[in-house]
């Protein structure tokens, strides 16, 4: 009888136990800690210089067009073909030209013949009046018709040299070696004299052409160094401003720059170039530098997370930036030299968070210890109990 009535109250005791811990709150967890990178805040020499894109471009380029109008009939021409001069690039239909170089051949020989016969006349005519047989009056009648007449002669002589070349107008020839850079003129179309159909960029030394600023006219002079870089190879170039654009375009209120290169290779025409002007690039004084990973934007201002090593936990600290430095930000108010800031990770952390610094040496040491903890647990021995379970 007393054993029943000891589990009887052993019972009752041990469910108020479980009842009571199941009615208190449990234990709040700790927030973690979190390892971060922090650097020491100091000063720099901040370098600021301007790369422009451009493109290298001949320095001499000819647009050749026909000096006569006409349909064009062939073309030989074709771009990023090479030509030599008096090669023939195009060719006009010379009907029309030939038959008024034919008329005028014509109207040459039909002058010709009023000459020889004014000239007949005016001997004839010669020998009479030495035999007093005329007055001089008539001679010289006779010899202003031979005048005349020789005068009508070298007129259709000059116009059968013109009608001549008019029909020689018909082909267009390569004045100049070099490239032909582009074709503004297809066969079958009717282009007036002077029309551009060809543009031949002329064998010799190359310019770079970049586009400048308004703000940087002032510090680009002729023959001032400039350093350009090949986009596609990454090779680079000495070369000297060579003509500055004395108007600005009125599109892009930009002005044009020439560059010539020193090198005796050029890139090939075309290329997209970086140009550097050495003019435009300053030195300044000392200044804080952070890399971006360390900005955190907080509404509208933008901060960072500054280390405090009594307490090890974190705060934002709001920061003013100047400008951009490479893939750097300068910092011009709300840093001192000597605080801690946090360079990487800054969207994971909260505001008196607690964290540790992060030391990379240590963090390899433990993960080649890992493997070895895996090691040792595979080459235990199995306990007996679960020997025996198996």
């Amino acid at each position: 009888m007393h054993t029943t009535t000891s589990l009887r109250t052993g019972a009752a005791l041990l469910g108020a136990v479980f009842l009571l811990a199941a009615c208190s709150k449990p234990a709040p967890t700790e927030e973690p800690i979190r390892a971060v990178k922090v650097m020491t805040i100091g000063v720099d020499g901040i370098s600021s210089s301007a790369e422009f894109s451009g493109e290298v471009r001949p320095r001499v380029e000819s647009r050749l067009g026909f000096r006569v109008a006409g349909k064009i009939l062939k073309r030989q021409a074709e771009p990023g073909q090479r030509v030599k001069a008096g090669q023939l690039l195009a060719q006009l239909d010379p009907q029309d030209y030939r038959l008024a170089a034919d008329a005028a051949r014509a109207q040459v020989t039909a002058a010709l013949t009023q000459r020889d016969l004014a000239q007949a006349d005016y001997k004839r005519f010669k020998e009479l009046k030495e035999q007093n047989f005329i007055s001089g009056a008539e001679l010289e009648r006779r010899e202003a018709t031979l005048k005349a007449a020789q005068a009508q002669l070298d007129q259709a002589k000059a116009q059968l040299t013109s009608q001549g070349n008019q029909a020689s107008y018909t082909s267009l020839v390569a004045d100049v070696s070099g490239v032909v850079t582009a074709v503004e003129a297809e066969v079958g179309q009717v282009v007036a004299a002077g029309t551009p159909v060809v543009r031949i960029a002329q064998d010799g030394p190359r310019d770079v052409v970049f586009s400048l600023p308004e703000d940087k006219l002032a510090d680009i002079q002729p023959g001032s160094p400039v350093e350009v870089r090949l986009w596609s190879t990454e090779a680079s170039f000495k070369g000297r401003v060579r003509e500055v654009g004395a108007s600005a375009d009125p599109v892009t209120r930009t002005y044009l720059v020439k560059v010539a290169l020193d090198s005796q290779e050029p890139p090939p025409l075309g290329s997209t170039v970086y140009v550097k002007p050495q003019s435009v690039q300053r030195t300044g004084a000392s200044v804080i530098k952070l890399p971006t990973s360390a900005l955190r934007q907080d509404g509208q201002a933008t901060a960072v997370w500054v280390l405090d090593t009594a307490s090890m936990t974190v705060k934002l600290q709001p920061v003013q930036i100047a400008t951009a430095d490479g893939n750097e930000v300068v910092i011009s108010g709300g840093l001192q030299p000597g605080m801690q800031v946090v360079a990487t990770g800054v969207h994971v952390l909260s505001p008196g968070q607690k964290v540790s610094v992060y030391h990379q040496n240590g963090a390899v040491a433990r993960d080649l210890k890992a493997p070895e903890a895996i090691n040792s647990v595979a080459s235990s021995p199995v306990p007996q109990a679960a020997a025996s379970a198996k």
